[in-house]
């Protein structure tokens, strides 16, 4: 079989497929382990805000490592990285499996996000080098149109493993895919347009160890204060200490990239126009947009009453439209440019937050649905065709690091964007006299705490509205088109 699909003339499809395999897995985890969080809970009982580190620990753990698994995959070899990720990822999930503590399986899920942080941006990296520069946009909608269904799929998929087996097998589950994934990159990928190491003198000159711990430093304290921002205040001295001690490590990492001689991440890269303007982009988009998926739902459940199922099922044509929309948006942007696809994007997930902004205790789901629709069919308009668009900027020996940037920034958004509104729907709530927590939000037990907390999500998403429409600006502004950064192999 290995043969046959190397020298294949759709070789850059077999190699999708090997990836996405992989990709899928990683998506349809994380949404399934959020459904089993409260049988989680209750199994070691213990209370949900000490098993939400189930997930924050893992994710904490993949933004962290990112930079560094990124470059080390640019300089050993991209397939070489990813199939020890997933490798490490499936260790994890079966050590998940069978913990018999919460502290077992909060380290299970921490190995699990080292193999989580080793493949995410390797995979992206390795899909984008195998297909021709003139069809990058198709090969990153494709990807969208994975994590598309993977989120469709994974609420529903680890609701049905929960009731019908045990949350335990939320975990199981994804060991034989992941290893169908590794089989199949084993297989499929070859060459130099899946491993694509570094240039030998680059290599010569090591990994940039202190680079690396800055980055991961700096990230880990960045995110841990922002995720507290709610508990502690804003003027907290925890949280004004954690935020200080970012900024300087960031300066420090900042001016150790630029003196020396091979850097974790190239930071002169933001000289560039298509690659500082398409990245700020993407931040804003993840920013403005991310907390309608953890807001939303809370909403339909605590305000309008839906069941936990039903509110998940609101969410699904949304993801759908992202499945559609992003290899769309990411064939066309390859033949007529990525500014239309970029702004009208944003322009969408502007509309679709445009119209949460006005929700009220009383509004149904026929005002909630397509608002959700919009926002997610923005989304996936936006994100193939920008990233396509910054990874022109970049050349080919760099797509493993800048990759791993680019979910980095992902990330660092969706958390921003959940800790901001998290923070505005409880000054909002603590302002009106109410216990300034989501907790609190009972409404049959209290409709004040309803109106406020209604309220708090209006001025939280007119917030994140401001924010879209910052990126659309971002976006349309005409900047001079780069010449391709390095030649890409055609598949």
């Amino acid at each position: 079989m290995r043969l046959p699909a190397t020298r294949s003339s759709n070789y850059k499809y077999w190699g999708f497929g090997a990836i996405a395999i992989g990709s899928f897995s990683n998506v349809i985890d994380h949404g399934s382990v959020n459904v089993a969080l409260p049988s989680i809970a209750s199994n070691f009982s213990s209370d949900l805000p000490t098993v939400q580190w189930v997930v924050i620990g893992y994710l904490l753990t993949i933004s962290a490592l990112l930079l560094p698994m990124g470059r080390l995959a640019d300089l050993v070899g991209r397939k070489e990285v990813y199939i020890a990720g997933s490798l490490i990822f499936v260790l994890g999930a079966v050590s998940a499996g069978f913990a018999p503590s919460l502290t077992i399986l909060v380290l299970s899920r921490l190995l699990q996000g080292v193999g989580a942080a080793m493949t995410q941006g390797t995979g992206m990296a390795i899909i984008t080098a195998m297909f021709p520069s003139h069809e990058r946009g198709k090969a990153l909608g494709l990807i969208m149109t994975v994590v598309g269904t993977g989120a469709v799929a994974g609420p529903a998929f680890g609701g049905f493993l929960v009731n019908a087996l045990d949350w335990r097998w939320v975990f199981f589950f994804n060991v034989p895919l992941s290893l169908l994934g590794v089989l199949a990159s084993i297989i499929v990928l070859e060459g130099r347009r899946s491993s694509q190491p570094a240039r030998d003198d680059s290599r010569q000159k090591g990994f940039d160890w202190l680079g690396a711990i800055l980055s991961t430093a700096a990230l880990v304290i960045f995110l841990l204060a922002l995720m507290n921002v709610h508990r502690f205040g804003l003027a907290s001295p925890f949280i004004l200490t954690g935020f200080l001690a970012f900024f300087v490590l960031l300066g420090v990492f900042i001016w150790w990239e630029l003196h020396i001689s091979v850097a974790l991440l190239d930071v002169r890269l933001f000289q560039s126009k298509t690659f500082s303007f398409g990245t700020s982009a993407a931040f804003l988009i993840f920013l403005g947009s991310s907390a309608v998926l953890f807001l939303t739902p809370f909403y339909l459940q605590r305000v309008l009453g839906y069941s936990p199922r039903d509110a998940g099922l609101l969410v699904v044509p949304g993801a759908l439209f992202m499945a559609v929309l992003g290899p769309l948006s990411g064939e066309l942007s390859d033949r007529y440019g990525a500014r239309i696809f970029t702004v009208g994007g944003m322009a969408l997930s502007a509309a679709g937050l445009f119209i949460l902004s006005g929700l009220t205790e009383t509004s149904g789901k026929g005002l909630v649905l397509p608002a959700l629709i919009l926002t997610s069919a923005g989304m996936g308009t936006f994100y193939s065709a920008n990233t396509s668009s910054i990874l022109s900027a970049v050349p080919l020996e760099r797509y493993g690091v800048v990759s791993a940037f680019l979910n980095l920034t992902r990330n660092a958004a969706n958390v921003t964007s959940i800790a901001v509104a998290t923070a505005i729907v409880t000054a909002t709530m603590g302002s009106m006299g109410h216990e300034p927590t989501l907790a609190a939000v009972q409404c049959g037990v209290d409709s004040g705490v309803c109106n406020a907390f209604t309220l708090g999500m209006r001025n939280a998403y007119r917030a994140m509205t401001v924010m879209l429409l910052l990126g659309m600006a971002i976006s349309a502004f005409k900047f001079r088109e780069v010449k391709e950064a390095s030649s890409v192999p055609t598949g």
